[in-house]
């Protein structure tokens, strides 16, 4: 068995589309992409990386409680979850790590209702508005 910490980061609804979903919001970068860059971090830095992604609010609530037996941290872009699920928020209040929310695009130069994140309430840290490179910095922030 390993001694390698393992982080998860989580996806929520659409970014399997990254790349073909508003590039011009998105840019062109692909979920696989970011799953390499962060394996890539995980190889560097000695840790072991979980990355998921689901369209489904209860598979992402359900992988949130599964997690906080099995993870020393979680990077999360819920999607659209972000600004509609409490029954995330609350999956979160009882995970016992530290939880970095990520988002590609500036959720606060958007449209009014991507303005309030149910999941800020709950993280250690939001980063927005970087790309790809917000899970790089958010996967730094959990090893420290």
């Amino acid at each position: 068995m390993s001694t390698r910490p393992v982080y998860a980061v989580l996806n929520g609804a659409n970014l399997n589309m990254l790349g073909q979903r508003e590039p011009e919001v998105y840019g062109s970068t692909t979920l696989k992409d970011i799953e390499k860059i962060c394996a890539g971090l995980a190889t560097e830095r000695g840790f072991t990386l979980d990355f998921r992604q689901t369209n489904h609010e209860g598979e992402l609530i359900t992988w949130v409680q599964e997690l906080s037996k099995t993870t020393a941290g979680l990077v999360i872009n819920p999607g659209g979850y972000t600004h509609t699920s409490v029954a995330l928020l609350d999956a979160l209040r009882v995970y016992p790590h530290k939880v970095i929310e990520v988002h590609l695009s500036n959720i606060h130069q958007r449209e009014e209702f991507r303005h309030h994140s149910y999941v800020s309430k709950r993280a250690d840290g939001v980063i927005c508005g970087l790309g790809a490179d917000g899970y790089r910095l958010a996967l730094l922030a959990l090893i420290g």
